[in-house]
């Protein structure tokens, strides 16, 4: 592909156009944005509450959707189930042919508050009850996976965006500090960043965590966990800031700065931070996944997001035991999605790193791409 460059073509505008060319990076960004859409509208989309219990269909395999009833067609439904024992009292579910439950579209369904103040129970797709779709299957208390998947999605997926915004807001401003300042500052921040860098990051991760005290709510948890992630992961960028700050202080427009009163605050703010935004968005991206991992092996473990409040990590710990995976393999569905949404990030932080190095655009202009 060629880039008709012209004068009032920006630099975000030709990185723009290199990223554009990266086919799995710009499907990884569609598969993210599927995602984030999907925890903004997770009361829309889910099926059920995260709460919704059924006890009676506890681990109940994946419910088809069929479309033909002896042999005629029909408008989207699925078959009952009911619960049977096998030669060995084993748990199977059979197929109740008798019974039908049509699909019904953006119908009423769980009571719920979208965004958290609109109160509404419009659910893009339920069957009618007493009849249940499970979609992905449902976990030991009879809830639906798929919805709680949905629901899920909003602490995995959000955690590590607020928890970036925080961490790398605070090692710009440690890294613009010390680089711009240098001296005994530099000494003093330097080496609190590798105090921090040096104890393994999931052990300081749990002694965090284990600190705070058991009766906290879900939403208190959830902004603990933020601010232990944000508290681990600051100190390395900081590092790197730092060391493109030391060089871009002498370049000549600071000097002028410099020259024409501009406060010191000010300078770091408008005339250095700035020029680090490419290797920072870079970053952003390629940190995001040890802040989904970080939540979820949290969770996992019982030290995070609780019952009945879901996450993609304490959905994952019914799958520590071999015998369940064995029994309801689709318990493992969450760590699918985890694998998608970090593989999604490292590709598109790849692609972003790439076309915002400026030694990578000198090879592709030297060969003339």
């Amino acid at each position: 592909m060629i880039l008709k460059v012209n004068r009032s073509t920006s630099e975000l505008q030709l990185a723009w156009c290199r990223f554009l060319r990266n086919r799995r990076a710009v499907v990884c960004l569609w598969v993210l944005a599927v995602l984030y859409t999907g925890v903004l509208f997770a009361d829309l989309i889910a099926p059920y509450s995260f709460r919704t219990e059924g006890r009676d269909m506890s681990y109940c395999p994946p419910t088809a959707v069929h479309f033909f009833h002896e042999g005629r067609p029909q408008a989207p439904f699925v078959y009952g189930v009911r619960l049977a024992f096998d030669q060995y009292h084993g748990r199977v579910y059979e197929i109740d042919r008798s019974r039908r439950y049509p699909l019904k579209f953006f119908a009423a369904g769980d009571e719920y508050r979208l965004f958290g103040m609109v109160p509404g129970r419009l659910r893009l797709f339920t069957v009618e009850k007493p009849g249940r779709i499970y979609l992905l299957g449902a976990d030991s208390r009879g809830r639906d996976v798929f919805s709680r998947i949905v629901y899920g999605g909003q602490v995995s997926l959000t955690i590590g965006l607020v928890g970036v915004a925080i961490s790398f807001t605070i090692g710009l401003l440690v890294g613009g500090v010390a680089g711009y300042f240098g001296g005994r500052l530099d000494d003093v921040l330097m080496r609190l960043c590798e105090m921090v860098m040096m104890v393994p990051g999931f052990y300081l991760l749990l002694a965090l965590r284990a600190a705070l005290p058991d009766n906290l709510t879900s939403l208190q948890v959830y902004c603990a966990i933020i601010v232990i992630l944000s508290f681990i992961g600051w100190a390395g960028l900081a590092r790197v800031i730092r060391g493109m700050c030391l060089s871009l202080r002498e370049r000549d427009y600071v000097l002028v700065a410099r020259t024409l009163g501009v406060s010191q605050g000010r300078i770091i703010l408008t005339h250095i931070l700035p020029h680090t935004v490419s290797y920072s968005i870079a970053a952003v991206m390629l940190s995001i996944p040890g802040y989904i991992l970080g939540e979820s092996a949290l969770s996992m473990i019982g030290l995070g997001i609780q019952d009945p409040y879901a996450s993609w990590g304490n959905m994952l710990s019914e799958a520590m035991s071999i015998v369940r995976i064995q029994f309801a393999p689709w318990i493992m569905w969450p760590a699918f999605f985890i694998f998608i949404s970090i593989a999604c990030f490292n590709v598109v932080g790849d692609a972003l790193r790439d076309v915002l190095d400026p030694l990578v655009q000198g090879r592709e202009d030297g060969d003339g791409r």
